[in-house]
C-alpha cells in the first residue's frame, strides 16, 4: 500500500486557500476514482482507491497545518508503510504559481506542515510533491498563504491540480525517480 498525505487546514474558512492546495490535489484525485473521504482515523479523514492495481490510502490530517506530523505518523504506523511509500503533497511559496516539484527527500523549506512531519518521523527522507502557489514577497507570508487565489490564478491552479494528479498516478504506478525525470 502507498499513502498520499495532502496538507491543509481543516474547516470551510480555509477551503480554497493557497495553504490548502494539498487537500485540493488529493480531493481531485479521489474524486476521479469515484470515491469520497468517508472514514476517519484519529485526527485524519481517509479514503482508499485502487490505482492501476495498487491500493492507495489518501489522508487529510484534520489538525492545523503546523500539527500535521502527529496524524501523518499515526497513519504511517497503523499501515506499517516504509517512508519511500508515502508522498506528502503541499503548497510552496518559493515555487512560481502552477509549477510543481517532486523530490525523494529534502528540507522543509520553511513550510511548517512539512517541518512537523519531518520532526515526528525524525527524518527528511520521504517523497514530497510541492505545488507552487506564488510568491508572497513583500506581503506577510501567513496572510498570503491563507488567501484565496484570484480569478486569474484559478485557471492556472485548475490545470496544476490536473498535473499534480498525473504526478501522483506516476508515483503510484512507477517510482519516484521516473516521476522526477518526467515532471521536474
Amino acid at each position: 500500500m502507498k499513502i498520499v498525505v495532502g496538507l491543509g487546514n481543516p474547516g470551510d474558512k480555509y477551503a480554497k486557500t493557497r495553504h490548502n492546495i494539498g487537500f485540493a490535489v488529493i480531493d481531485r484525485f479521489v474524486k476521479s476514482c469515484n470515491v469520497e473521504f468517508t472514514k476517519k482515523y484519529r485526527d485524519s479523514v481517509i479514503s482508499k482507491c485502487i490505482v492501476e492495481g495498487e491500493e492507495v490510502l489518501f489522508v487529510k490530517p484534520q489538525l492545523f497545518m503546523n500539527l500535521s506530523g502527529d496524524p501523518a505518523k499515526r497513519i504511517i504506523g497503523k499501515y506499517n508503510c516504509s517512508l519511500s511509500e508515502i508522498l506528502v503533497v503541499l503548497d510552496d511559496i518559493n515555487i512560481p504559481l502552477g509549477k510543481t516539484r517532486i523530490r525523494e527527500r529534502g528540507s522543509s523549506g520553511g513550510h511548517n506542515g512539512l517541518k512537523s512531519i519531518s520532526n515526528h518521523l525524525r527524518t527528511t527522507c520521504f517523497p514530497r510533491l510541492r505545488i507552487g502557489v506564488g510568491n508572497s514577497l513583500p506581503e506577510d507570508t501567513k496572510e498570503f498563504v491563507l488567501s484565496r487565489f484570484t480569478k486569474e490564478e484559478n485557471d492556472v491552479i485548475e490545470s496544476t491540480l490536473d498535473k499534480a494528479c498525473k504526478i501522483i498516478n506516476c508515483w503510484v504506478t512507477t517510482d519516484i525517480s521516473n516521476c522526477m525525470r518526467l515532471f521536474n
